[in-house]
């Protein structure tokens, strides 16, 4: 019987890897599919490539690139590790109840808005703001684009179905987000599962879409980008915060994460600090 990689074995492989030794695996990856994760932070990027070699049975770098850069599933299997996916609907309930606050009337003065959720996972967070945006009225007036790199994950956001267990949860937060209605207005239960309802999905448009390499597609209204920087080194925040900023318009709004700053990007001069703890900004040149 085959010995399983033990996680001291793939740990004892990463305390010897040099950025010399990991950067043409990463080289490869890009060649091959189109992926570029050289300016991931690196602490982030050797933990996801650690729990991914530990669960694939991989005991070091040179079985990980063949594995790969050879299969395609395998490859996929890499990009769920590498994806964003810890998010939940109406996560910081605070942003919810001053996005609703403070922007809602401003875009109520709008005749169209385009609002881009960059990053989207699974949809939890773009769920979230479609239930908002109906509960004052704006739905209709509403284009939603999610985006994610990782078409796996997508398909689940497209999905909008969710446990009951995990519902639950969100119902709290829906609650402390300052929600309007009964939560189960907006979903059907069926077996162990919460299907969102469709009205809510008919203006979200679901789309693959790298922040590392793609460029802009659209001018928004409204951006969020929440807790997706703080896995990029400097140079890639750099990157996407200008791609940010091309593609919202005049006086549009970003949401960040709670961890991220826009200082990171050095675009301090081009954004109005509306919310220091919840990370809303207004672009103002």
């Amino acid at each position: 019987m085959a010995k399983r990689i033990t996680e001291d074995a793939v740990d004892a492989e990463f305390r010897e890897v040099h950025v010399e030794k990991l950067e043409p695996i990463l080289e490869a990856i890009l060649e091959r599919y189109g992926y570029d994760f050289r300016d991931y932070a690196r602490p982030s990027l050797d933990r996801r490539i650690r729990t991914f070699m530990k669960s694939e049975d991989i005991a070091d770098l040179g079985g990980f690139r063949e594995r790969i850069l050879t299969a395609q599933d395998c490859m996929q299997r890499f990009l769920l590790t590498m994806s964003v996916n810890v998010t939940s609907m109406f996560r910081d309930p605070e942003f919810y109840i001053n996005f609703r606050r403070d922007i809602i009337p401003v875009l109520r003065t709008y005749p169209f808005i385009r609002i881009w959720h960059a990053g989207c996972s699974t949809g939890q967070e773009v769920y979230s703001m479609a239930i908002l945006l109906a509960e004052e009225g704006l739905i209709d007036r509403c284009r939603i684009y999610a985006t994610d790199m990782d078409e796996t994950v997508l398909r689940k956001a497209r999905d909008g179905i969710f446990s009951l267990t995990a519902i639950r949860k969100y119902t709290q937060n829906y609650i402390a987000a300052g929600g309007k209605r009964a939560f189960s207005d907006y979903y059907t239960a069926k077996y162990n599962s919460a299907i969102i309802n469709s009205s809510l999905r008919k203006n979200i448009v679901f789309g693959q879409h790298n922040l590392v390499s793609d460029g802009s597609f659209n001018e928004f209204q409204v951006i969020f980008c929440r807790n997706v920087l703080i896995f990029f080194n400097s140079r890639l925040q750099e990157r996407v915060l200008e791609l940010i900023h091309q593609s919202l318009g005049m006086f549009g709004y970003l949401g960040l994460g709670t961890k991220e700053s826009i200082s990171l990007g050095g675009y301090e001069g081009s954004f109005q600090e509306l919310d220091a703890k919840h990370r809303l900004y207004r672009k103002i040149a």
